[in-house]
């Protein structure tokens, strides 16, 4: 099966259903999240539009690394995403081999002994949710693994999966619009329609929809959106750089990653590959503005980030990208379709050699494409999936770089939410107000 790139940012738009005059949920953002919640709400009778400023899986959700793990999340995340690996092989049931979702296990592969004993420690976590997670050394993954230089070990969970995520999310949302999801591409939603404290509708660019529950999925756009509508969602966003290898011999099936890069197999039969959690940062308004929440943060992870003093002109964080604007006027969110940011030529680079040390038998890589995507993120590396202090105004975003994955679970999660449905799941450390009510920043597992 030939895997296809990201969506690009001259992708034309494929859906232009009508816009009704009302409806029970509208979602602003066409990425896993805002799809998958979507097709979960139209599986239970709900009139559903869902509107995105450019096309569906045109940001993040098809520039990811296509992993779909439990492995080194945390610990509150862990139940959802169990849910949404069941989730993904039923939607692969409905939709075949189009999501290229396969079995394949996710492994951490341990520079030094130091690392394989935090990967130790968390088991502890992995044992108590059942996960077949466990640690390897030195000697097993030499034997697993011939081709590399020499890591002390592994963490590895073998039902961890991978998927094609230029291809899955927009199958997922074909088979959305066909259980009657109303799909609307190049429709910006403008703001909200709020009365008396409770959302009543929104405005996009085609004109006014009503309803009384709407969920913002915008992804690195989405603290924008909020601002806009008198909410502080304290998201920024970080380039990622990601490339695609041409055909390589297949000496690893999985996904796997170490202090230097990460990479998984491809259906194309090449390798994903990635700078590891490296990521540029552009600094801005929303960045100045919510310096004290990062902190924790930047403490531990500046190491991992090259800062850039200003994002491109409309991007969501640029400093003359307007922070304010009225229901019929032009959004930031019209001017700039797809945010599609340029590769790091730098860390591309780096990437190859990083590779070629580490398997000195496979060699230098030859990449067939590159690309980068904007990753939403949260002061804590978890997202906000709740609703907001205006009534029927929910936010699921800051997925933080890995919402392809546990992306279908929480698309039910929020179907639940939005239904008024006690949920599934413990969903305090995905609160809305945890950044304002004095709670301490808890950062995500450190692996």
């Amino acid at each position: 099966m030939k895997a296809t790139p990201p969506i690009g940012s001259d992708a034309a738009a494929r859906y232009h259903d009508p816009l009704p005059e009302a409806a029970d949920v509208i979602i602003i953002g066409g990425g896993i999240a805002g799809v998958t919640t979507a097709l979960y709400l139209a599986r239970e009778g709900q009139r559903v539009v869902l509107c995105e400023k450019g096309v569906v899986a045109g940001e993040q959700s098809s520039r990811n690394w296509g992993w779909v793990r439990a492995q080194g999340r945390d610990e509150a995340e862990i139940p959802i995403m169990l849910e949404a690996r069941r989730l993904w092989t039923s939607l692969a049931q409905d939709l075949g081999e189009v999501l290229g979702l396969s079995t394949c296990g996710v492994s951490f592969l341990a520079p030094d002994d130091a690392a394989l004993a935090r990967y130790e420690r968390w088991l502890e976590v992995a044992r108590a949710h059942g996960l077949d997670s466990h640690v390897i050394g030195r000697d097993a993954l030499a034997r697993l693994l011939p081709h590399q230089a020499g890591w002390a070990g592994a963490l590895m969970t073998p039902s961890d999966m991978r998927a094609e995520p230029g291809q899955a999310v927009p199958a997922i949302a074909g088979l959305a619009r066909a259980e009657g999801v109303t799909i609307r591409e190049h429709c910006a939603v403008r703001a909200l329609d709020v009365q008396d404290g409770r959302v009543t509708g929104v405005v996009t660019e085609n004109g006014p929809i009503r309803a009384d529950r709407v969920l913002l999925a915008g992804g690195a756009w989405s603290g924008l959106f909020a601002a806009n509508a008198g909410l502080s969602l304290p998201q920024l966003s970080v380039r990622a750089t990601v490339a695609a290898t041409e055909p390589m011999p297949d000496f690893w099936s999985g996904a796997a990653t170490d202090a230097n890069f990460a990479f998984r197999r491809r259906a194309d039969g090449g390798y994903t590959l990635a700078p590891g959690m490296a990521h540029d940062f552009w600094v801005g308004p929303a960045a100045a503005r919510h310096l004290r929440t990062y902190l924790p943060m930047i403490r531990r992870d500046l190491r991992l980030t090259r800062l850039q003093a200003a994002a491109p002109r409309g991007y969501p964080d640029a400093w003359t990208t307007p922070r304010r604007w009225q229901p019929d006027a032009a959004s930031p969110f019209e001017a700039m379709r797809v945010l599609s940011p340029d590769p790091n030529p730098a860390r591309l680079a780096r990437l190859q050699s990083d590779f070629a040390a580490a398997f000195p038998q496979i060699g230098r890589p030859r990449l067939r494409a590159a690309w980068a995507g904007m990753i939403d993120t949260m002061p804590d590396q978890v997202p906000v999936l709740d609703e907001s202090p205006l009534r029927g105004f929910f936010i699921a975003t800051g997925l933080s770089g890995h919402g392809f994955g546990i992306g279908p679970g929480i698309g039910r999660v929020m179907a639940d939410m939005m239904q008024g449905r006690l949920p599934a799941h413990d969903l305090r450390r995905f609160r809305f107000a945890r950044f304002s009510d004095g709670s301490p920043v808890q950062l995500g597992p450190d692996l």
